[in-house]
């Protein structure tokens, strides 16, 4: 299994599809790339912690994804989007890509 972590993978895509969206008018293509990127960490994720904390983090994504749409009125897009990244980011890393807890998912094994 390849080293690459999935929290700048799943940061990235969040930050990628907005900056798609804005910058193209077009928010399928952002949409396209969301799906993809969130397709790809969801994968990951299952393959190195299991479905429960996979499911863990894909709430957290879709709450941060809504969350930022609430908060742009009052942070501004990007401000909102950023912040959104960073929470999903953060709690991808502490669930999926810490050391401790893949450990703790290969001793169950």
């Amino acid at each position: 299994m390849s080293r690459l972590p999935v929290w700048p993978v799943a940061t990235v895509t969040l930050l990628l599809a907005f900056a798609l969206a804005q910058g193209t008018g077009v928010r399928a293509l952002g949409g396209a790339v969301l799906l993809a990127g969130g397709a790809w960490c969801a994968w990951r994720a299952v393959r190195r912690v299991g479905w429960g904390a996979a499911a863990a983090v894909l709430l957290v994504a879709v709450a941060a994804f809504v969350l930022s749409h609430v908060a742009a009125d009052a942070l501004g897009p990007w401000t909102a989007v950023l912040l959104a990244a960073a929470v999903l980011g953060a709690t991808t890393w502490a669930v999926v890509d810490r050391p401790r807890a893949r450990a703790a998912v290969v001793r169950r094994r």
